[in-house]
């Protein structure tokens, strides 16, 4: 009886100890976010000081430096994995699919940052969660614009309700993130695109805050699903992710929909769904032959909605990563290796350019009610909310078609005077081969005709559209020049960025201006005799310079075009003058 009685009080001990140790942990474990009553999110300091705390408590999480920002400041991530695999390689090993969720690449668009402080506290710390580590591994990047959340202000965002301080849109050097995933000029995008190619993920998560028109949804999302992605993972998006997701927010009470952009800006005319380039986020994982889920939460709901949308929003995707996570691999691996037969060796034509269809589907959309009158201040139809909510059917245009393609060659030969061209190429996981001898090889060559630079720079740098002509020549490759295979897993990766057609390439960011720069002129008494001396030596370019002052009379009237009819025409004309420096190998 003795004995009895003092096992009971020994349980009834452990019991309010652990309701006690419970209460106190929850207590110790409160975020800036609920100490604010939901209004303020953590500063840079604050946020690092929380997560290094979750590392020293649990011995599953471990924080790492992907790289610093031009100002100096690490970029963090918190890996975390039941089984500490806290290196690519184990984790890889382990057969658990990798989930990358990724906060703050607009830095003003926080909540993903506070979402994950709740959500990883529920996994290590009270352990409710825990059973998301079974079968996944968890990479979470709670800042990445870093410099930008430390620009931070009450007037960052003029649209968006709260937090009371937020960062800014862009990095210290005024580049937008989410406009770099490809071209990667950032410092910041530099350290994830090794961070990313080095672990390389099995799903994507990138969370984010909307502008624009006022509706009923808390959250709405973007996932690719066109044929800029694998098919087999196009169709798991359609048929299993979409359908999931979809579903399980309308469980916990949030209403969904797909990203809301209204056709030519019209409510009633539709929304519409895009393929998206590599140069953003979700764009970009399809292009890595990924699944890439763009979240993004309405600006005018309280914040604290947003937050607790976000975070049930990350744990869908984890329910769902667990219950699908060996066939996510599966298909996953299966996109690497086809998309290299299916374009290289089955000869497929490679979608360049996809634009939105005239086809549609009924869409059941929850707006909330407007009145539109005269401004006094801007002069025209100004549009105010009432908060009235309402229903309307109008289409949503959700597919897309190829309108341009082009056959995947050999590889490119890349010389080494372009080697900065290689080293973004490796960024994204691209391997490289350095020639190691001379040798003549007949290649695919692009001249360029109709360029047109864009007036203003976007996201520093000044983009170029030009069409081009194709012709074959023979030509000496150099020791120490780079061939880049096609024959690899970032197949899409190097046709987006090495193919001039490609709204996404090197040539059409602006890597490659200085070709279209001419460098060599001739005074006009030199010209004049050398082209007398041309059309003595040569009757048909006497024929062809008469036919053009006969037809094209700006050119009749212009004595420096007529001169440089010639000497475009002479040996001394630079030949490689809006010539494609890029090697073209078809076979």
């Amino acid at each position: 009886m003795n004995s009895l009685f003092r096992y009971l009080v020994l349980l009834l001990v452990i019991f309010k100890g652990t309701i006690f140790s419970q209460v106190i942990s929850k207590s110790d474990w409160e975020t800036k976010f609920e100490k604010s009553n939901y209004l303020s999110s953590p500063n840079y300091e604050e946020t690092n000081n929380y997560f290094k705390k979750l590392e020293t408590h649990s011995p599953y999480a471990k924080i790492i430096s992907i790289g610093k920002s031009p100002q100096g400041r690490d970029i963090n991530t918190i890996i975390v994995s039941k089984d500490k695999y806290f290196n690519p390689k184990s984790a890889k090993k382990s057969g658990k699919p990798i989930v990358l969720i990724i906060c703050g690449i607009h830095s003003g668009e926080i909540e993903g940052k506070d979402a994950g402080m709740l959500l990883l506290r529920e996994i290590l710390v009270t352990k409710e969660k825990e059973k998301y580590l079974d079968n996944s591994i968890l990479l979470f990047v709670p800042i990445f614009s870093v410099d930008g959340h430390e620009r931070s202000s009450n007037y960052n965002r003029i649209n968006q309700n709260g937090p009371t301080e937020m960062g800014w849109r862009t990095t210290a050097q005024n580049l937008n993130l989410n406009r770099d995933w490809i071209k990667a000029d950032a410092p910041e995008m530099q350290a994830m695109l090794k961070f990313f190619s080095t672990w390389l993920p099995d799903f994507f998560v990138d969370s984010h805050t909307t502008n624009g028109a006022d509706y009923q949804y808390t959250i709405t999302y973007g996932i690719e699903k066109f044929r800029t992605l694998y098919p087999a993972l196009s169709n798991e998006v359609m048929n299993s992710f979409i359908p999931f997701m979809e579903s399980r927010m309308n469980e916990e009470g949030y209403l969904i929909a797909p990203y809301v952009g209204f056709k030519d800006g019209v409510l009633e005319k539709g929304i519409v769904d895009w393929a998206s380039p590599p140069r953003f986020s979700n764009g970009y994982s399809a292009y890595q032959n990924r699944m890439g889920l763009l979240v993004e939460t309405h600006m005018l709901k309280p914040f604290k909605d947003r937050v607790f949308s976000t975070k049930v929003m990350f744990e869908i995707v984890l329910e769902y990563v667990n219950k699908n996570g060996a066939k996510l691999i599966q298909l996953n691996k299966e996109a690497d290796i086809n998309s290299v037969k299916n374009f290289l060796t089955n000869g497929e034509y490679f979608p360049i350019t996809l634009k939105g269809t005239n086809e549609t589907e009924p869409f059941l959309f929850k707006g909330i009610s407007f009145k539109k009158d005269l401004s006094e201040i801007s002069g025209t139809t100004r549009i105010t909310y009432t908060g009235e909510p309402f229903d309307l059917e109008i289409p949503f245009y959700n597919k897309s078609q190829v309108v341009d393609s082009i056959r995947v060659p050999k590889g490119y030969i890349i010389s080494k005077e372009w080697s900065q061209l290689v080293h973004r190429l490796e960024l994204h996981g691209v391997v490289s081969e350095l020639i190691n001898r001379e040798t003549e090889k007949t290649v695919t060559r692009y001249k360029f005709k109709n360029i047109k630079f864009q007036a203003t720079p976007y996201e520093g740098r000044q983009q170029v559209n030009a069409e081009y002509d194709s012709y074959q020549e023979k030509v000496k490759v150099n020791k120490g020049d780079y061939f880049i295979s096609t024959n690899q897993r970032g197949i899409r990766i190097i046709m987006a960025l090495m193919e001039p057609k490609s709204a996404d390439s090197f040539l059409r960011w602006g890597f490659l201006n200085s070709i279209f720069e001419r460098k060599e002129y001739f005074e006009g008494y030199v010209m004049e005799k050398l082209a007398a001396e041309m059309i003595k030596e040569n009757p048909d370019l006497k024929k062809e310079f008469n036919s053009k002052l006969e037809t094209d009379e700006l050119f009749r009237n212009n004595p420096s075009a007529r001169l440089s009819f010639f000497y475009e025409r002479s040996p001394y004309f630079d030949k490689n003058l809006n010539v494609y420096p890029i090697l073209i190998v078809e076979n």
